[in-house]
């Protein structure tokens, strides 16, 4: 693991280095160095979509009873793709939290088990059009969470169900249900390791930058690093989760 971050660390500083010439952002970050290290990309997917969506979480404990009223959450959602998008051979969902590292759960459909729900749901959308339906809907609950809603149902046994659903003010309407099983233990220590590897690069690297530019500006300016260093930093309101 060490190895790995260091390989992570040099490769991040050396695209840092070549930037040196030109206008830096502290928030340009070379995330593509990072995410060629996602396990997710395991046998040659690639992602088409990465982003927090509102979701309302429920717990399902009982088969007959109806599930608990359910918390608004923030969830990282990833659509990849095996093959071309266009015409893809496999679309996976992976569901992750930053609110729960250990909260991992995966969907996955191929042509085949695709006709099966689509058969059963009534779909009017082909296979090919899977990730581009999906990603729309996503979208659309970020952009219109009054009207369009994500509910992720979790069951025993590691099942769990995100339901896509419109509310047309007189009823709610099911868009698309879409089945997810909870990741493996391997799966998820993998994708752990791969989240704090990629946040201790990104720090190495903004500390390693930070001292260039004290550098800099302690030849440059003295009394305006002395200034500096004795202003406390000012941060961002932070929006807290679940407790």
């Amino acid at each position: 693991r060490r190895l790995v971050q260091a390989f992570w660390v040099c490769s991040l500083r050396k695209a840092m280095a070549s930037t040196s010439n030109q206008e830096f952002h502290l928030d340009e970050i070379p995330d593509s160095l990072i995410t060629e290290m996602d396990p997710a990309l395991q046998g040659g997917h690639r992602v088409i979509y990465d982003r927090e969506v509102p979701v309302e979480m429920r717990i399902h404990h009982v088969a007959d009873a109806p599930a608990e009223v359910g918390t608004l959450e923030a969830i990282k959602v990833k659509i990849l793709v095996l093959g071309e998008e266009e015409n893809p051979g496999a679309t996976r969902i992976e569901l992750t939290s930053e609110n729960d590292l250990f909260f991992h759960y995966s969907h996955t459909l191929d042509e085949a088990s695709f006709r099966l729900v689509q058969e059963q749901q009534k779909l009017m959308v082909e296979f090919s059009e899977y990730p581009t339906v999906l990603t729309r809907m996503l979208n659309t609950c970020i952009k219109e969470p009054h009207s369009h809603l994500a509910v992720f149902v979790m069951q025993r046994g590691g099942r769990a169900h995100l339901d896509f659903i419109q509310n047309m003010e007189y009823k709610f309407v099911e868009l698309l249900s879409c089945a997810f099983v909870a990741s493996d233990e391997d799966t998820v220590r993998q994708n752990i390791t791969f989240r704090y590897n990629s946040v201790k690069s990104r720090l190495s690297v903004m500390q390693g930058r930070l001292q260039d530019i004290n550098a800099l500006v302690k030849i440059k300016n003295p009394s305006l690093l002395l200034q500096l260093q004795r202003t406390p930093p000012r941060f961002p309101a932070t929006v807290t989760g679940r407790k």
